[in-house]
């Protein structure tokens, strides 16, 4: 993959699909990401103890489902039975933790781009890459242009690109510098995801000259968006995609 990709990267995504709208990382938030406008969702995969992918941010159950303890000591089943949407409002209840390949399914019947976080400890970033890999693989529709995978931890891109090379990547980091795109180079990734709050105009000039497209997360603010875009960033990330669609349209 050529650093100098032209891959689509959308210029308003949901985080989580869309955090403020609806509880994170779930199919009801998915449905409130394309309901608010966006083009594509970024959510986060862990895998459950029977080597499933499930979507879920948290290494443990506790703040965002009914569930306890860590989220790899689970089955696949035990994780499909917890209330994850409760937490966020009442109206929720019942909102299940879904599968990647669920997730998919929505995504797909939706029209969404996905942007794949891999949340992997220790190490554990060989077996998420893998799980993954035959997921997208297997349900991903042939049509469209693949999801994005994308990882802070440097192994878990390089098992990307050994699991499913063909399937774009990205690296996520707290500010970029050129340590960062060396890294991302080696890697073949075709985009650097940095935290807003560390960008300036310098630090995104210097991304877009080398050669990488620049995603920004997380991004709620309708002027700190504008401004980000109008440095060159390609990408923002939002919690609250109507939020910045209602402000923004005229410049998405």
């Amino acid at each position: 993959m050529s650093v100098t990709s032209t891959y689509p990267l959308p210029k308003l995504v949901g985080h989580r699909g869309a955090a403020a709208l609806a509880p994170e990382n779930t199919l009801v938030g998915f449905r409130a990401a394309a309901a608010a406008g966006v083009t594509g969702v970024e959510f986060d995969v862990r895998l459950s103890a029977d080597g499933v992918p499930v979507v879920i941010h948290d290494a443990t159950l506790e703040r965002t489902t009914s569930g306890k303890g860590p989220v790899a000591a689970q089955t696949a089943a035990t994780l499909g039975a917890l209330d994850a949407g409760a937490w966020f409002a009442p109206r929720f209840k019942g909102e299940r933790l879904p599968t990647l390949e669920a997730t998919i399914g929505v995504l797909r019947e939706l029209g969404l781009a996905a942007n794949i976080e891999l949340k992997s400890e220790g190490d554990g970033a060989r077996a998420l890459a893998r799980a993954v890999a035959a997921v997208v693989a297997r349900a991903w529709p042939a049509d469209r242009a693949p999801p994005i995978l994308s990882s802070f931890d440097a192994g878990c891109v390089a098992a990307c690109r050994e699991f499913a090379p063909d399937v774009p990547r990205a690296f996520l980091v707290e500010a970029p510098d050129r340590k960062a795109l060396a890294t991302a180079r080696t890697l073949d990734c075709v985009a650097i995801h940095a935290n807003q709050r560390r960008l300036n105009q310098k630090l995104t000039t210097m991304v877009k000259n080398d050669g990488w497209r620049c995603a920004a997360y997380t991004v709620d603010d309708p002027a700190r968006a504008r401004r980000l875009l109008a440095w060159g960033v390609d990408c923002v990330i939002t919690n609250a995609p109507d939020r910045l669609k209602a402000a923004l349209g005229d410049a998405l």
